[in-house]
């Protein structure tokens, strides 16, 4: 039995070595982005029973022969999150894994600190492509325009694929936001046409009557007239303006007022009339929009309407005022490509230079039946086993693959190893080890006794 203490204390340098071992290599990687830190398991190997007279003794007599490094556990608490510069730097909030792939088979990453190469794909710090799903409003470099059910312009997420769908995010480099002519221009303000406030010129007035006076003639037409306008645009993306003149009818009819109304669209510089309508707003005596006809426009090939309120509400006619004007336009000019970033819901979103921007791809988040089955290849990369179970994504209610976790971006996950317990267990496995040691020489010490009585 004295020989056996030698393998006993042996199995005990062993495994206390290993732990040594597991325990450095979490404190050389404290400062490794994604990093998993491990614990050496420890069980201890079959039992030799001992052999006693007493048939009817209630103990079970046996004397362990060692130990093992059962198993090394994967660490799977979270990790301080640290501050970055870039929106491109995502950290996992909760479960989940990154994937990335170089060749056939994807490995799985908590490594968030990703950038878009010169060619726009979304790559880690060493290349490797990060996986997810693209969007579908992208054809031929430019943006195709989702609406709501209002009919506006929505923005709306990338729902993530099939898993097997899964696809290197890759981006054109250059991309536009298509022009969207302006179907509705929306004018409001107060009529106040005072001798006071704005100088008639009779001969103006009349010109503009007889449609003599060209709509063009701004200074003209603001002498006799009080005038607004709006930016619109054109089908092919051309910002032109759309400029209301009003005059009163002469004569007035009682009670109330009424008002010429001349539209026009043009040209921003002025050079160019592309079309003109006009017609007749009317008020009651305090000011409110009783009637108007002049509905629409024509702006190079797109109808226009001209929304004037009604009532108190656009234009009105308040003699108690002066003159006001207000004005709004839906359509949209063209837009390049600014670039891509990366919001908290891991949606890759396209930034363009007219303000609109437009989700298109998801980064994909998978996970496991068991995490710590996944195998380590490096230091923050994984591959599925066996063990692990098959890479999933999670579902809602509906049957739709999400994401599964919180993301938030301008951030990194650091390693989970906490230093100072990394610390503390390697004084506990050193003291382990010259324990064990001990144990040694306490046999061999026995051992030559022994021999020494012998002789």
């Amino acid at each position: 039995m004295m020989t056996q203490a030698f393998y006993t204390g042996l199995s005990g340098l062993k495994s206390s070595s290993q732990a040594i071992d597991v325990i450095s290599d979490n404190l050389a990687n404290t400062a490794t982005i994604g990093y998993r830190g491990y614990s050496a398991e420890f069980s201890n190997m079959f039992e030799e029973a001992i052999n006693t007279n007493t048939k009817l003794s209630t103990d079970n007599s046996s004397i362990g022969v060692g130990t093992k490094v059962n198993s090394i556990a994967m660490n799977e608490s979270q990790g301080i999150l640290q501050i970055s510069d870039r929106s491109t730097d995502i950290a996992i909030l909760g479960d989940g894994w990154f994937g990335v792939q170089a060749g056939s088979d994807p490995v799985y990453t908590r490594d968030g600190s990703f950038n878009f190469d010169v060619n726009r794909d979304l790559v880690t710090q060493d290349g490797y492509y990060v996986l997810g799903t693209m969007g579908t409003n992208m054809n031929n470099g430019e943006i195709i325009p989702e609406y709501d059910a209002d009919g506006n312009l929505a923005n709306p997420s990338v729902q993530l694929g099939n898993i097997d769908s899964q696809e290197k995010l890759r981006f054109p480099s250059e991309l536009t936001y298509p022009a969207l002519p302006t179907t509705k221009a929306t004018f409001g303000g107060n009529l106040s046409f005072t001798e006071d406030e704005i100088a008639h010129d009779e001969a103006a007035l009349a010109e503009i009557a007889a449609n003599i006076i060209d709509p063009n003639d701004e200074i003209a037409l603001d002498r006799a007239s009080l005038s607004m306008s709006s930016l619109v645009i054109a089908q092919d993306g051309t910002k032109n303006k759309l400029r209301l003149g009003f005059t009163k009818v002469e004569p007035q009819v009682a009670p109330g007022s009424q008002w010429n109304v001349i539209a026009t669209v043009e040209s921003i510089d002025g050079e160019n009339i592309y079309s003109t309508q006009t017609g007749v707003v009317s008020f009651d005596e305090i000011g409110a929009q009783i009637s108007n006809t002049l509905t629409s426009i024509d702006n190079q090939g797109t109808s226009v309407e001209i929304d004037l309120g009604t009532e108190f509400s656009g234009i009105i006619a308040s003699s108690g005022s002066q003159f006001s004007s207000s004005s709004s336009a839906n359509g949209l000019e063209s837009g390049d490509l600014f670039g891509y970033d990366i919001n908290k819901n891991g949606e890759v979103v396209a930034t363009f230079s007219n303000g609109m921007q437009s989700n298109v791809g998801t980064i994909a988040v998978y996970h496991f039946p068991n995490d710590r089955g996944l195998e380590r290849i490096s230091g923050a990369r994984f591959v599925e086993t066996p063990n692990s179970g098959e890479a999933m994504f999670f579902q809602d209610e509906n049957g739709n693959n999400i994401l599964g976790t919180d993301l938030i971006n301008f951030k990194l996950e650091s390693s989970n190893v906490d230093m100072t317990v990394g610390l503390t267990d390697l004084i506990i496995m050193q003291r382990s080890y010259d324990a064990n040691s001990k144990s040694i020489t306490t046999a061999d010490e026995m051992l030559k006794k022994a021999l020494d009585m012998d002789a």
